[in-house]
This record gives structure tokens, C-alpha cells and sequence, in this order.
């Protein structure tokens, strides 16, 4: 086994291609093989391989039974359906029953020997494989996308279709459809059912349709039921939860838009891939993937719009960066449960379901692996150059994981085919592509790489940093580049780049090489080059298999080595840091003819000669490998030892001193075409291949030691699997849809089309032998480099997918260089070629004439001849028609016509009728022609184009039965256009709108007809309507107001509600003149950015409608308000989203009321000086009012009333209307106080009345006698200051000791301070104890409290509801009691109620609410009525005693508040004086009738005494 090792990617476009074992193994399908993983939460762990399919496999499932979890199924596109045994990776039954595609596969959760697969052709079948039978179903004649069996109930399968169809089979009654499942408009990509029954609040109610009411979770009324559910994604972009028990929808989800996605056009597919998975054990959330590679977390039991929850909030960069297509989960020993991702950006990613986190990334290969390098400055880095237009930098000494990859795609858009690190600067690697690209990428840089200007022409194969060249300045003197970067591509050129300036042109060595060695003849082809460690000197190798030694830096030709006959394919000069220096001289080759040489040029380059040597016979011969060398590489940790790459499949490593095998590596199931070996590990070697696998693998752990003998059965195997089949109609079929085409691994795709046009997999199945040979016995005899047959090779066998959009098909080019001669492929080009198909023959019964025995043709010659010469024919039947139909051809023209119309005949009968179409054109009878295909409805572009030939009037009919033909084949816009070739523009516009095709009928109309046309106007609201009918409102809002409906517009931008929408709808609004509207849709904007805390964007919002002038004025009371509070430790409501301040709410040293008249004056310019503006102000503030508050008032609400109320009194106060700021105080505090907030009530006391007494003394001077309402409000307002400051006092006092014991009991009806004392301990911080010298200035204030008339007035009040109650139960009773029974009823007075309550019958008679008659009242009940208005006339004639003054404006509860004065001098007799004390008694005694008034005074009583 291979130690770490880099998959293949997972299988694009299939709807189940991986899956997890209740073992916690994943195996993911890629390519022709299945890969197993062992899932750990920290890294994954290679387990190996499960081979056997010969094409791609699309789906692979696990068995979920106990005791079988090592057993899973596999399908491919060779038709086969495999069960596996994945501990011994061996193949147990399988079957070949379906005939077309598979697409589907799924294991069934409640029987263990069913595994279920369905095709494109609508076949479904179970296969019971313990005894290997099967039986088919067809339920629908539709294609089959997805499939999956209940885990409720054994005989029921979900399948979904490529139209949207969803049905619910069932297999034991030879599949019967028991549901049909309609409401997608896409295919359905995956299905999942809910993991548990009995889930009667799942959904909370359901829908009456199949249709659901509303998206995101807005189903509509129905009760709760036990059922299943299945959910079911679908490129719609919907996800719809259905009751499977039922056959209804249930629920629709709607993708949200992410904003890395941007803004969509409704009329746009996006691509997407929409699966989704049910997590075992969690019933009410739901998995999903997304656009752009997102995965959702839906709780489906959350109201609201925003259902979804993304995975992966942490940190950036945890979700995957294009579209996920199958996803699992798997719950661990520990019980963690982890979530398996597979996207298109070739990542498998792990997700941990109760932190909603990314615990690791497996990258993945999507091409051959071309090139490695490690990095000579970063030890450990491993740079691979992959096929799919990617290039992995591997870090493999990380601590972070095994798998530390960076992938760089920017800027490549191709194949990456050779890769080289600079010696000496860090994150400087360089790489070139298949289209001749050579670039620079600073890997530790978020730039895009250089890309140098000058391309080759063909494949770069080979790149190498050397010294400068001329005529390249050197170093040296700080005018050049130190080194300089060389590439060697695939037309036999070496370029020399200048990495300072790779905008300029490079430079080809050849012409150096020819004016230093005074060469005239042509030069070879170069196929490698390597620079010497000391950059002296440079070998390159040749196609014609020579090796070239040259001495820097003029180039002077040492010496040349022929060894080689066959290109050359890898060239490596061996280190100079081993315990011999002497091996520095040694430099081994590979080519084409699979034996690796080795030469020891120490002579040669110590004693250069004047005149080039040629050496012949090389120092070192390794002979092993059956196949070319593609790649070498010396150990850096031991001396002359030498690893090989092969195309036999194997690498080998060599010890050259000994020329002997040490060991050769197997693991891979393809090419070989790169290998490495560790700078830190001297065990550990890498390589890569065609089978898209980097693999690492320990030298001494390997059991072979030499190379296999002749070629490798898995070429054998290749060869067998890929000769020459012939192709399917289905397959033709396929490739005329622009559906799957093998070709590699490409995945791309088109606006209007997203299927992939290649998998994983074989490549060109036809020409796959005769490249095989091209391989073996081509050689280079035209001076080009590369193999041309070995580019088709690869290229067939894999294709790229670049990540850098727009997708692009990247066409692969060859790993080995040599080109056939053009003389020979032309050669060879009949053989390969495929026959054209001939086309169908215009007159087949003359020329089946022509085609009979030798005598019947002679016969035929004589007959022409009597015809011709003696004027008569002997035969019965006259020339072209019957038995001499062929003799049309060489008579007369009547007889040529009587041919045509017997031939045009047979072809009508056959099925043919353009060619009898043709034959009467030929003839010249284009009205007959018109005629005949208009009666048989066959009129074509052909037809209707020579139908002027037969003049205007057939023309006109032509076109108008053509028209109808194609509105009856539903092109309805080709009708249209012919309509208009006939003038006939209202038809055209109307057969357009009547099929809801408005943007064509918009364009014609537009282009045809009057501005001013009314039809305009409709068609453009018609379509509007449509629009927002489906929900486009940004097209809807276009039409209308190109329609003249600027308000309508308007309207429908806002209609979605969120703030995007409605700040579009505001702006428009403005700029069509509905200032109102504009106001409106501004407002709510702010309103929802407030509900973030955001303030910035809730002014901004405003700062344009100068209507909202008020409305800014609140907002910014608002934020400082707030800003306020928080400061105090004081946060009423919270929300993820941090609060965006202004700068101008840090004036926290100022009161709250400066603060808000500064901000007021420097930025909305609110001054006393400009009385207009300040007036203007205060109508619009005035203007808005507020329902009165309550214990369910939101506290984002409520502090917003309070901010219109603080905002009003402040602007009265500028206006010097003291009494109106006066009362808006009042309703203040009175608001928090009916809220049930307290402690808020006395922050806001603090905060807007700062200085207490002398602010409030201050509008009391202000406020004359000739007020006397607006000083009964300031007194209130007093009394509600003293009222909370009290409160603090008594907790001060309190908090030490038994003192509050008394707080429940002391409770009354009016009062809130003891509730609002609970609420402190968790809505603010606990109230600092006053300072010793305030409290007798704040008892002496407290004595405002202590009012005699309000304390009247309260008990009255109290005294109106207790005779309320009374009259209501009575009533109540009077209506419960049956005149039947005869009863008579209780003789309970206005103080029992609560008894009465009590005996209230829950089984009475629903029935009684309809009885007519009632009853009349006894004389118990008329007495009790009699005294309960008696006494509420006496209420209400005391409560006429009182001054109105008393009556307007609310108070504190006097009996309350009292009780707390006298429990403080129970706490601290010291602290209240005695004639305070003995008022709040007299009060609390007199007016505190209530028993729990009465029990808190008598208790306190006690204490004190």
C-alpha cells in the first residue's frame, strides 16, 4: 500500500456517486474505480481501490443493514450493476439486466438483499442479489434522474425524473404508482427522506395541493398528521418538502441569492446542482447545497423567511467554490456526526453538524499529473502539474494535515505540463501549458502569475533556471537577472525568458548555437534541455534520440552523445553533494526506446576539447522497462541511485554504480509520467500518472525489484476494452442533445445547457489501436518534436475544467514529443477515416432499373432505340412510367416529367415528401409543389422561399398556411416572423402575447408600430402582470414603468420586502414625483436597518426625503438614546449584527437632551433661528402616533416610541412650548410603566432629566397659574422621578439584609416597582446605594408622592373595577344557569367573585350559547345588580368631587408607595422622619382596602413594634 496518496476526482453529474458506511468508510466513484476513505475527524486515510468497471461509474451506495457494512453497490456506464465486498475489494454478483444508461442506484435501508437502480429510458430494477433476481418496473416513460427507497416503508421507492416528475412506486405490486408528485419545473437532482415518522410538528401545518401557498416555508393550513416526508432538490432552484403519506406539498424552499453570486436575470439558468440529504436523528433540518458551492443548514421548524443556516460561518473560505453533488453523513464512535461533501471544485470536504464547521479538505486530480518538482529553498514543498488546469503546491512536512494543499488556477487556463522551482528565491515557481504558455507564480502572493509574451507553439515539456545567455545581460552588475528562465516545447525550440521582463521577447538559443559552432545545416529538434548544478553547462537532448553537452555561456559544443535513437524524454545531471564529487559528472537519460543510459562525461568537460566529440557507448545501461521513459530523478540522499518513470506503469529504482534493480513500485493502474524523490525522506519516493494519482511509497517496502517482463496486462486489458465498437443510435442520440460525451475528464458547459460534454473515463474508443502503434514504431523525420499520436492518446483520455470563469474547454496536448511524417498519415488517412453515409438517391425506381441483369439491360437499349429512331416502343407502358421509368431519363421531357411524377409518388408513399417536393420544383411546378405540402401541412423554409416564383397571391397563402403549420409545431416566434413578411404586425404582436412570449412581441412591436401605439402600453402591462405574478418584480417594475405606471413600479420593487428592494423602490418612487410612496418605502428600509442596529444606512436612507425630516430627527434621538442606555450597561434586545453609530454619538460627557439638540443643530441644521423649519419639524413628529404600549410591546419597539416621544418634547422645548414637553415626559415614563419596564423607566428619568429638581423647577417658573393642567403634569412627572429614585433606595437598603422579604405581599394591583425589581437582576445593572447625605433629600422629595387626592382617586378606581368584576360574574353566572334545573341562584354579594369563579362548570353545554329566550334574572340576582350600581353611582359621585386637574394625568400608586416608605423605616428607622412615616401609614390604612394592602400594613406594624 502506498503511503499518502492524491485521488482522482469524484464523478461529476451523478446523482448518488458517493456515499458512507455506518463504519464510517466513504467511497467516492471516480473515474472507472471506487475509492474508500476512512473518515476521522482530524484527516482522512486511503483504504484502497475497488476496480472492475471498464467506463465511468455513476453511482455507488453502501448497505446500512448491521453486519454488512463492508458490502456496497456500484453502477457505470458499461451497463453493469456490481456488488462488492470492500475488505477483500472483490467483486461478489452483479448484473447486465438494464439496456441504456444507469443512472441511478440506491440500497434498500429495510431489506438487506434489495439494491435498486433505474436507467434513462424509465426502467426500474430490483435486484434481490442474494439469489440474483430481478424484476423490471416501468412507471413512467420518462427519463430517470434519481431514485431512493423508503426507510419507512420496504415496498415504496421515490423516483425522480428529468422533467420534474416525481413518483412513489410500489414494487410488490409490480410497481404500481401509488403518488405522482408534481410542482418541479427542473430535474430532480436528488431525494431524501425524513429519517423518522410520528413527526407531527414538523412543519406546523401542511398544504392542501400539490402546490405549496408560499416559498421559504410558508406552507398553508392543515392539521398535523403522522406521515413521511420526503424532500426532493431540483435545478428549479427549489427544494419542496412533500407528505409522502398523502401525495401533497407540504413546503418550498427557495435558495437564497448569495452576494458573491451577484444579481441574476430571471430569464438566465444558472448553473446549479441542488442535492440535498436528511441527517439521521434530526427530523426538522435539512442539508442542501447552493449556487456558488454554499451548503444550507434549513430548520425547518423556524418561521420567517430566513429558514437556512450556512455552513461554515467561521472563518472564509470553508465552503466550496463551485457546485456540490453529493452529500452524506456518518455518525462516529464519539457520537460526532460528520457531514462528507463532493463539489466540481474537486475538494471532499468534511463538515462537523454541531459546530456547522470544515474539519478537513481532501483535494482531489481532475487530470493527468504531468509534472512534480520540490522546491530546492522551501524543503517540502511539492508543486504538481495537473491536467485540469491546475497547479497543487503540496506541503508535505505541514503540521496543519497530510494534506496541505494550495491550488493556483489563475491565469493557466490549460494544462499544466512542466513545472520548475527557482534555486534560489522562495515561492518563485514557473510552469508551462499544453497551448505553449510559460509563466511565473509567486505562490505566497494573492497576484495572477506573469505570463511571459512570447508563446511556443506547441507543448512546453520542458522548463530549467540557468545563468544568462547572451545576448541577455548578466547579473552581475545589477543590469540582468542572475538566472533566467528556459522552456523547451513541443515544435523543437528552446526559448530563453528574462524573468525581469517577460513583457519583452524571448530569445531562441538556436541562433547562438549556430554563430558560436558556425553551423550552417539544420539543427535537431529539442525535445529536453538541463542545466549542470554549476550553471557551466547545458545538456540538451534531441529527437533524434542525440544528447548536445554545451559550454556557457556562449554555447561552445563539447561533445554530442548518440546513444539513444528515439527522442529524447528526460535528461538529469546527477548532484554534486554526495561523498564522491566525482558522480557530479554523470548524467542519465530516458527515451522512447525504454533502456535508460548513463555517461560519465568527467573527461570531456575537465580537458574540453577544441573540435566536438561523439560518444557512443555509454558509461551506465539499464535495461528493465518495456515501455518510454518518461521521467528520472536522482536521490539527493545517496550516491548513484536513480528512480525511473515508465509508461509500462511501474517506477523503478536503480543503483547505477551496480547497474542493478533495488526495487520496483506497482500502485498505479495507468502511465506513469512524473517521479520525485523526497528531500527529506531518503525511503520515500513520488509519482504521478494517467490515472490521476499522486502516490508516495517507501523504496524498502517493496516486494518487486525489476520491472515486469513484456508489457503490463493492464495495456493488454486497455487494448481489449478500447477496440473499435460500433456506436449506438443511442449514443448518437446523446451527442446530438449536447449530453454526455467520454472524452476524458471535461466537465463544461454552456448558458442554456449545464450537462457535462465528457466524464471520467475512456477516450476515443475507434482510433485507440492504431494510436498504440503510432506509439511504439513512429519516429521524428521532419524536424517537429512529440509524438502527434501520443497527443491524441492523452488528449482522448483527459480533458480540463479550468476554475477561472468564463468556462473554457482547454484542449489537452501530448506528454511525449515526436510527430509523424505528413506522406505517411496521408497514407494511412483512408484507412482511418470513417465511409461517409451516401446520401438517399432522388430517383431510386430508375435507378433500380438501371441495376437488373445484363439482358433486361440490353433489352432497355433497344427500346430507347425504337423510341429515338423508329418513333414506337415495343413494350406496353410509355417511356418514364411503368416498366420503363428509366427511359424517362433519355426520351422526351414529357416522358422526363411522367419519370418525376411516378418517382414523386413512390416517394410520398415512403415517407419522404421533400424529395417529391423537389422533383416538382425541378420540373418547374412550384404552385403544384406549394399546393401539395400545404394540403399535407409539410411547408418548409425551402418551399415558402420559391413561393414568389408563383406570384403574390400564392405567396400571401403560402405564408399564412406556413404561419398556422408552425403555431401547430409551436414555433410560435418563426410564425410571427413570417407574419411579418406579409405586413401583418398586430397578428404577429397578438400570436406572440397570446403565448406569453412578451419580450419578442415587445421587440417587434417596438420596432414596427407608432410610439404611440396603444398596444405598446398593454403589452408592456401585461407582461408586468405576468412578471410579478411569478415573482420577477425587478421586470415587472421595468414594464410598468416603461407602460406610463411609474406608481405601480414602485410598488412592485417593494413588494419582496427586503431592504434592497424597498431602497430601489424609494429611489424610484422619488425620481417619478410620488414623494408619498417615496416616504413610505424609506420609512420601512429604515425600519429594518434599525432592527440590525443600523443606523448609518437607516439615515442614508432617509437623508434624501425631506418629508422625513421628523423621522431623521427621531432616528437620531434614537441612536444616542440607545448609545445611552448601552453605555449604562442597559441592552433591551440583542442581534448578530454589531451597531454602525455615527461619530457624533461619542458626546456621552454631555446630557442626553444637549446631545440631541448639538447633533440636532450641526447636522440637520434644527436651530431656534429658523422657527420654519423647527415648525416643519414638529408637524411631521407631531403627525405620527402610537398605539399605547404593553407587557408584549417589542423593546426595539418601545424604545423607538420613546425616541418620537423624547424627540417631541425636546422640539417643544425649542419652541418654548414647556406644557406639551412637559406631558410628552409624562407619556414617557407612563409608556415604560404599561410595558412592564421598570428599570427602564428609570434609566430614562436619569438620562433625560439629569438634574432633577432644577431642570424640573425651572419649567415650573416657566409654567404660570393660568396652566393648571400642565402643572398637574409636571407635578406627575416629579412624582414618576421620585417614583423610580425611591425604588433604588429601598433596593440599596434591601440588599443586606431580611427587609425585602415583604415585596410579593406588598404588591397592589396599580403597582410595577417590586416587578420591575425582578426584572433588574437580569435587564440592567443593579442600582449603586445613594450616598448617605441624598437619601433625606430624596425622602423629602418622596413626600410629593404621598398625595391624598390620588390616592383617592386610585382607590376609586380600584374600588370601579372590584364592581366591574361583580356585575360581569353575575352575568356570566345568570347565562350558565338552565331554566330547567329551577335552580335558584347563589346569593353571593359583589365580593365573592373569586368564589364564583370557582365554580364555573367545564362540561356545560355548548349548546347553551343559542338558547332563546334567556332566562329572567331572580330576585337574588336583581338585588345584587341593584346594590353593585348603587354602589358605582357612588363611585362615580365621589370621583365628580375631585379636581379635574387630578383626574387628567397619571400618577404612582399611592398605596404602593407608601408601603415601601414604611418598610424603608422598618429597614432603617433612622432614615424616614417620623411625620413622614406617620402619613404614609395614615394613607396606606385609609385608602389601602385591599386584603394584601391591608396584611403588608399590618405586617410592617409588627416589625416595627
Amino acid at each position: 500500500m502506498p503511503g499518502r496518496v492524491l485521488t482522482p476526482s469524484p464523478n461529476w453529474y451523478c446523482t448518488r456517486c458517493s456515499d458512507t458506511s455506518p463504519r464510517g468508510v466513504l467511497g467516492l466513484g471516480a473515474k472507472n474505480s471506487i475509492f474508500l476513505l476512512e473518515i476521522t475527524p482530524s484527516q482522512p486515510l486511503i483504504l484502497g481501490e475497488l476496480a472492475g468497471h471498464t467506463e465511468r461509474v455513476t453511482g455507488f451506495t453502501f448497505c446500512h443493514h448491521p453486519g454488512l457494512a463492508d458490502t456496497c453497490a456500484s453502477t457505470s456506464d458499461d451497463g453493469t450493476v456490481k456488488v462488492w465486498d470492500i475488505q477483500s475489494k472483490t467483486v461478489l454478483k452483479e448484473h447486465t439486466a438494464h439496456q441504456s444508461t444507469i443512472t441511478a442506484l440506491h440500497w434498500s435501508p429495510l431489506k438487506k438483499e434489495l439494491v435498486v437502480s433505474g436507467d434513462e429510458k424509465g426502467v426500474v430494477i430490483c435486484w434481490w442479489h442474494n439469489r440474483n433476481d430481478t424484476h423490471h418496473f416501468f412507471p413512467e416513460p420518462r427519463n430517470i434522474f434519481c431514485l431512493s427507497c423508503s426507510p419507512h416503508n420496504e415496498e415504496h421507492v421515490a423516483v425522480g425524473y428529468r422533467d420534474g416528475m416525481i413518483v412513489v412506486i410500489d414494487i410488490n405490486r409490480k410497481g404500481e404508482v401509488i403518488h405522482r408528485l408534481r410542482g418541479h419545473d427542473g430535474e430532480i437532482h436528488f431525494l431524501s427522506w425524513c429519517p423518522q415518522l410520528n413527526e407531527e410538528g414538523l412543519l406546523g401545518r401542511y398544504d392542501n395541493t400539490s402546490e405549496t401557498g408560499g416559498l421559504n416555508g410558508e406552507p398553508v393550513k392543515e392539521d398535523s398528521v403522522k406521515s413521511c416526508f420526503l424532500a426532493s432538490g431540483s435545478r428549479d432552484q427549489t427544494i419542496r418538502i412533500w407528505n409522502a403519506s398523502k401525495g401533497k406539498g407540504v413546503m418550498t424552499l427557495k435558495l437564497p441569492s448569495m452576494k458573491r453570486r451577484g444579481g441574476t436575470d430571471p430569464g438566465i439558468k444558472e448553473r446549479i446542482w441542488l442535492t440535498v440529504h436528511w441527517p439521521p436523528g434530526r427530523p426538522t433540518q435539512l442539508i442542501s447545497s447552493s449556487f456558488g458551492g454554499e451548503l444550507l443548514l434549513w430548520d425547518l421548524t423556524k418561521s420567517g423567511k430566513q429558514k437556512w443556516t450556512l455552513l461554515g460561518p467561521s472563518s472564509e473560505g470553508q465552503n466550496h467554490s463551485r457546485i456540490v453533488f453529493n452529500l452524506s453523513s456518518v455518525c462516529l464512535q464519539d457520537n460526532r456526526e460528520l457531514l462528507i461533501s463532493t463539489s466540481m471544485d474537486r475538494d471532499v470536504k468534511c463538515w462537523d453538524l454541531a459546530t456547522l464547521d470544515c474539519c478537513w479538505t481532501q483535494p482531489t486530480l481532475g487530470g493527468f499529473v504531468y509534472s512534480m518538482a520540490f522546491s530546492p529553498v522551501n524543503i517540502g514543498s511539492l508543486a504538481i502539474g495537473v491536467g485540469d488546469g491546475m497547479i497543487r503546491v503540496w506541503d508535505t512536512m505541514s503540521l496543519q494535515g497530510a494534506y496541505d494543499i494550495k491550488t493556483l488556477w489563475q491565469g493557466i487556463k490549460s494544462k499544466v505540463t512542466s513545472l520548475c522551482w527557482h534555486p534560489t528565491k522562495e515561492g518563485s515557481l514557473a510552469f508551462g501549458t499544453d497551448d505553449g504558455k510559460v509563466g511565473i507564480y509567486e505562490i505566497y502572493s494573492n497576484k495572477p502569475p506573469q505570463i511571459s509574451s512570447s508563446y511556443h507553439r506547441k507543448t512546453v515539456y520542458a522548463l530549467a533556471w540557468g545563468p544568462p545567455l547572451p545576448p541577455v545581460a548578466t547579473g552581475g552588475d545589477g543590469d540582468g537577472p542572475a538566472l533566467t528562465l528556459y522552456s523547451c516545447a513541443g515544435e523543437g525550440i528552446i526559448l530563453q525568458h528574462n524573468p525581469w521582463k517577460l513583457t519583452a521577447d524571448a530569445q531562441d538559443i538556436n541562433r547562438l548555437i549556430r554563430e558560436t559552432n558556425g553551423i550552417k545545416h539544420k539543427l535537431p529538434g529539442h525535445s529536453e534541455l538541463s542545466w549542470k548544478p554549476d550553471g557551466k553547462i547545458l545538456a540538451i537532448g534531441n529527437d533524434d534520440g542525440s544528447i548536445e553537452i554545451f559550454q556557457a555561456p556562449r554555447l561552445k559544443l563539447l561533445c554530442t552523445v548518440q546513444t539513444h535513437h528515439k527522442l529524447l524524454n528526460a535528461i538529469r545531471w546527477h548532484h554534486p553533494h554526495g561523498t564522491r564529487p566525482d558522480l557530479g559528472y554523470l548524467i542519465a537519460s530516458g527515451s522512447n526506446n525504454a533502456v535508460i543510459y548513463v555517461h560519465n562525461l568527467k573527461t570531456v568537460l575537465e580537458n574540453p576539447p577544441e573540435t566536438p566529440l561523439m560518444l557512443t557507448e555509454p558509461y551506465k545501461t539499464l535495461p528493465g522497462h518495456t515501455a518510454k521513459v518518461t521521467s528520472l530523478a536522482w536521490s539527493p540522499h545517496h550516491d548513484g541511485m536513480l528512480a525511473s518513470a515508465c509508461y509500462d506503469g511501474t517506477a523503478q529504482v536503480w543503483d547505477v554504480l551496480k547497474e542493478e534493480p533495488v526495487c520496483n513500485y506497482r500502485g498505479h493502474v495507468g502511465r506513469l509520467l512524473g517521479v520525485q524523490w523526497s528531500p527529506v525522506d531518503a525511503d520515500s519516493v513520488w509519482t504521478g500518472g494517467d490515472d490521476f494519482t499522486v502516490q508516495q511509497w517507501d523504496v524498502s517496502k517493496q516486494e518487486h525489484t525489476r520491472p515486469p517482463k513484456g508489457k503490463k496486462c493492464y495495456e493488454l486489458e486497455k487494448r481489449r476494452v478500447n477496440s473499435p465498437k460500433p456506436k449506438s443510435k443511442k449514443a448518437k442520440r446523446k451527442n446530438e442533445k449536447g449530453a454526455a460525451v467520454q472524452d476524458g475528464d471535461e466537465h463544461q458547459e454552456t448558458p442554456t445547457q449545464y450537462v457535462p460534454t465528457a466524464k471520467n473515463g475512456s477516450g476515443d474508443q475507434e482510433e485507440e489501436e492504431e494510436r498504440q502503434e503510432e506509439v511504439e514504431t513512429a519516429k521524428m523525420s521532419n524536424g517537429l518534436s512529440r509524438t502527434q499520436a501520443s497527443l491524441e492518446e492523452l488528449r482522448a483520455q483527459e480533458s480540463t475544467d479550468s476554475l477561472n470563469p468564463p468556462q473554457t474547454a482547454v484542449n489537452q496536448t501530448p506528454l511525449v514529443r515526436k510527430e509523424r511524417p505528413k506522406e505517411e498519415r496521408k497514407k494511412e488517412r483512408p484507412e482511418a477515416q470513417v465511409k461517409k453515409k451516401k446520401g438517399r438517391s432522388v430517383l431510386p425506381l430508375s435507378t433500380a432499373n438501371d441495376h437488373r441483369s445484363k439482358e433486361e439491360l440490353h433489352s432497355d437499349c433497344v427500346n430507347l432505340a425504337n423510341v429515338l429512331y423508329s418513333k414506337g416502343s415495343d413494350g406496353q407502358s410509355l417511356p418514364g412510367s411503368g416498366e420503363q421509368i428509366q427511359l424517362g431519363l433519355f426520351v422526351d421531357r414529357p416522358a422526363l416529367h411522367r419519370m418525376f411524377q411516378e418517382e414523386g409518388r413512390n416517394h410520398l408513399e415512403a415517407g419522404h415528401p421533400e424529395i417529391c417536393y423537389q422533383l416538382l420544383l425541378w420540373k418547374g411546378d412550384v404552385r403544384g409543389a406549394l399546393h401539395t405540402a400545404m394540403e399535407r401541412g409539410e411547408l418548409n423554409d425551402t418551399l415558402v422561399a420559391m413561393a414568389p416564383m408563383a406570384g403574390y397571391a400564392v405567396w400571401m397563402r403560402t405564408i399564412e398556411a406556413f404561419a398556422k403549420q408552425l403555431c401547430f409545431q409551436e414555433q410560435y416566434v418563426k410564425a410571427a416572423t413570417y407574419l411579418l413578411s406579409i405586413h401583418r404586425v398586430y397578428e404577429a404582436v397578438q400570436l406572440l402575447q397570446s403565448h406569453q412570449l412578451f419580450r419578442e412581441a415587445i421587440a417587434i412591436a417596438k420596432a414596427r408600430l407608432q410610439p404611440e401605439d396603444p398596444v405598446l402600453k398593454e403589452l408592456f402591462t401585461n407582461w408586468a402582470s405576468v412578471m410579478e405574478k411569478d415573482g420577477h418584480y425587478s421586470i415587472a417594475a421595468k414594464c410598468y414603468l416603461t407602460a406610463d405606471s411609474p406608481y405601480d413600479a414602485a410598488k412592485v420593487l417593494a413588494k419582496k420586502g427586503d431592504m434592497t428592494s424597498l431602497r430601489t423602490a424609494a429611489e424610484v418612487a422619488s425620481i417619478v414625483g410620488e414623494t408619498e410612496l417615496a416616504a413610505s418605502f424609506s420609512s420601512r428600509c429604515a425600519q429594518d436597518l434599525l432592527s440590525l442596529r443600523d443606523w448609518l444606512g437607516a439615515q442614508e436612507v432617509l437623508q434624501t426625503q425631506e418629508s422625513l425630516l421628523g423621522q431623521r430627527l427621531v432616528l437620531c434621538t434614537y441612536e444616542l438614546l440607545y448609545r445611552c442606555l448601552s453605555d449604562r450597561n442597559l441592552t433591551l434586545w440583542k442581534s448578530m449584527n454589531s451597531p454602525c453609530y455615527h461619530s457624533w454619538t461619542l458626546r456621552s460627557d454631555e446630557p442626553l437632551i444637549n446631545s440631541v439638540i448639538a447633533v440636532w443643530q450641526s447636522e440637520f441644521g434644527i436651530t431656534c433661528a429658523d422657527m420654519d423649519r423647527l415648525k416643519t419639524a414638529h408637524q411631521q413628529i407631531r403627525g405620527t402616533e402610537y398605539t399605547a404600549a404593553s407587557h408584549n410591546t417589542p423593546p426595539r419597539l418601545l424604545l423607538l416610541h420613546l425616541s418620537h416621544e423624547i424627540s417631541l418634547a425636546i422640539i417643544s422645548m425649542l419652541m418654548s412650548d414647556y406644557a406639551e414637553t412637559v406631558t410628552v415626559l409624562l407619556n414617557a415614563l407612563v409608556r415604560c410603566i404599561d410595558a412592564g419596564q421598570f428599570t427602564l423607566m428609570q434609566e430614562i428619568s436619569k438620562v433625560v432629566l439629569p438634574e432633577g429638581a432644577n431642570l424640573l423647577s425651572d419649567w415650573e417658573v416657566r409654567l404660570t397659574d393660568s396652566d393648571p393642567l400642565a402643572l398637574a403634569a409636571l407635578r406627575s412627572l416629579r412624582a414618576f422621578r421620585c417614583y423610580g429614585r425611591l425604588y433604588e433606595l429601598w433596593w440599596g437598603l434591601g440588599e443586606d439584609g431580611s427587609g425585602t422579604v415583604a415585596v410579593g405581599e406588598e404588591r397592589t394591583e396599580g403597582g410595577d416597582g417590586p416587578e420591575a425589581g425582578g426584572e433588574r437582576a437580569s435587564r440592567g445593572p443593579s442600582p449603586e446605594p445613594l450616598a448617605g447625605r441624598e437619601t433625606p433629600v430624596l425622602l423629602a422629595g418622596c413626600g410629593r408622592l404621598l398625595s391624598r387626592d390620588h390616592a383617592r382617586l386610585q382607590a376609586l378606581q380600584r374600588q370601579t373595577a372590584d364592581v366591574q368584576r361583580g356585575v360581569a360574574e353575575l352575568v356570566s353566572q345568570h347565562q350558565r344557569r338552565s331554566p330547567e334545573e329551577g335552580e335558584t341562584p347563589r346569593e353571593d354579594g359583589p365580593g365573592t367573585e373569586q368564589g364564583t369563579a370557582a365554580e364555573t362548570r367545564p362540561d356545560e353545554d355548548a349548546a347553551s350559547n343559542h338558547r332563546s329566550p334567556d332566562p329572567p334574572l331572580s330576585k337574588e340576582e336583581t338585588s345584587s345588580v341593584t346594590t353593585l350600581m348603587e354602589q358605582l353611582r357612588d363611585i362615580s359621585q365621589q370621583r365628580s368631587e375631585l379636581s379635574e386637574s387630578v383626574k387628567l394625568h397619571p400618577f404612582p400608586d399611592v398605596v404602593e408607595c407608601s408601603l415601601v416608605l414604611l418598610s424603608i423605616a422598618s429597614l432603617s428607622p433612622s432614615v424616614l422622619p417620623r411625620d413622614l412615616r406617620d402619613e404614609a401609614l395614615a394613607l396606606a390604612q385609609t385608602y389601602g382596602t385591599a386584603k394584601v394592602h391591608q396584611r403588608a400594613v399590618q405586617k410592617i406594624l409588627r416589625e416595627t413594634a
